[in-house]
């Protein structure tokens, strides 16, 4: 199985819907985030359905399936009322990720290792169903081995822990992520698993991976809807998508 040079990005819309919420009503729209940035160049939307409804709820999830003409990356935990609802909508791809009910955001991967029977069971019919599986794990040999044992197609990455250490000056732990991140991208690819990667990638951490020729997409979103409030969701996303080929062209 050959690397390929070809690179997307999906775009994640999460905080549109966080910034609606913080008000109430239905403003800003998620959904015509995600149309902008599909018509900005994004390859594929990403939306977060947690099961607190923080941000994304379930209504947009029905306007996202009709609305896009790209393809709809739904991320949730592996409970029974979310796989209800993929096995609803049937998305181009459900990728299962940890959940706590007290975390701003995602803190790590999801541990497949230690859970893989009943994550196996879990994944089959969304497979069945037609729909793409992804599981987001740390970059760690277990549960990348793991992860493909369980019959998922893809793997994402977690790449909060580089980027953390970009930001906090803390040079050496970056580069020693992004080794990892490296090596277990080869893994993965390795072993026949589709590698994506995300969380935390901003434009001054996209490139080195970016580079890596195993990695098939990156999923952005925090840094790409904050910055908009800047420039434009359009330019943002045309930087991101500048950088990213810059790097993938070496």
């Amino acid at each position: 199985m050959a690397a390929t040079d070809d690179l997307r990005l999906g775009v994640n819309i999460d905080h549109v819907a966080t910034v609606r919420n913080a008000r109430g009503g239905g403003v800003p729209d998620p959904v015509r985030a995600a149309k902008l940035a599909e018509a900005a160049g994004a390859d594929g939307i990403t939306a977060h359905l947690r099961e607190d409804r923080r941000h994304i709820a379930d209504a947009d999830i029905d306007a996202l399936m009709t609305a896009l003409s790209v393809p709809l990356n739904l991320e949730m935990a592996a409970t029974d009322e979310m796989q209800a609802i993929a096995l609803r909508h049937r998305p181009h791809a459900v990728c299962i990720v940890p959940e706590k009910r007290e975390e701003r955001t995602t803190e790590g991967g999801l541990e497949v290792a230690q859970d893989e029977n009943r994550l196996a069971h879990f994944i089959a019919p969304l497979r069945e169903a037609g729909s793409r599986v992804s599981i987001f794990i740390a970059a760690d040999r277990r549960q990348i081995e793991a992860a493909a044992r369980i019959g998922a197609q893809v793997v994402e990455l977690h790449t909060g822990a580089y980027c953390d250490a970009h930001a906090l000056g803390r040079f050496e732990d970056r580069d020693a992520e992004l080794a990892r991140i490296t090596d277990m991208a080869a893994l993965a690819h390795s072993l026949g698993l589709e590698v994506h990667a995300g969380h935390g990638l901003a434009y001054d951490t996209v490139a080195p991976v970016a580079a890596l020729p195993e990695i098939r997409e990156l999923n952005i979103g925090h840094f790409l809807i904050g910055e908009a409030i800047f420039v434009g969701l359009e330019e943002a996303i045309g930087e991101m998508r500048r950088r990213m080929d810059a790097a993938r062209a070496g």
